[in-house]
């Protein structure tokens, strides 16, 4: 396109018959020989055929009804494969989805962040979406979580998607511990 973009509506033709012709994955073939039955032939493959054409015109039309009429059973079948393709790539794609999904549970007496979802118009760059810690109180089914802030004593339910878990620090006790409780490296 040129640099003022406006030339696009020129482009669109080409770009539509570029993504008609090209071999897409879910179905395993090009659109093109989704809706017509056979692959694309581009036109300088359609020159160089030119002869073909020309001695094909010659035919018998019983003949061709029933060249036709295979034809049109192909397209069925290649429709149905296109379909089976789609359908079979579909659940690949769900599989690797569901086997990436990170299962939350959460417990009573858990300590748990909540996802800030309101809008603020002037985020700061380094706040971080998620505020608390809050204790969970009841989980119910279908994922629906009662949680409560332990400085207000105020009760919610919330979605437990928009929960975490809260992990604390140790305290400076532990970390005092874990250092002198080192065994020493000797020669």
């Amino acid at each position: 396109m040129g640099r003022n973009r406006k030339d696009w509506a020129d482009k669109l033709v080409n770009a539509l018959w570029a993504y008609k012709t090209a071999f897409k994955t879910p179905l395993d073939m090009s659109p093109y020989r989704v809706v017509y039955g056979k692959p694309c032939h581009l036109p300088i493959e359609i020159e160089n055929r030119a002869w073909w054409a020309i001695k094909m015109l010659n035919y018998d039309l019983n003949e061709v009804g029933e060249v036709k009429k295979l034809q049109l059973s192909e397209l069925g079948e290649i429709r149905s494969e296109a379909y089976e393709s789609a359908r079979s790539y579909k659940e690949r794609v769900k599989l690797f989805h569901d086997r990436h999904i990170l299962r939350k549970e959460f417990t009573p007496g858990m300590k748990v962040l909540l996802y800030d979802s309101r809008l603020h118009l002037f985020p700061k760059k380094l706040r971080s979406p998620w505020i608390g810690p809050y204790i969970v109180l009841h989980v119910f089914l279908y994922g629906a979580v009662e949680i409560q802030d332990p400085d207000t004593r105020e009760k919610f339910k919330v979605n437990g998607l928009r929960l975490k878990k809260f992990l604390e620090l140790p305290s400076p006790e532990d970390v005092e511990c874990l250092i002198l409780c080192e065994p020493s490296c000797e020669d």
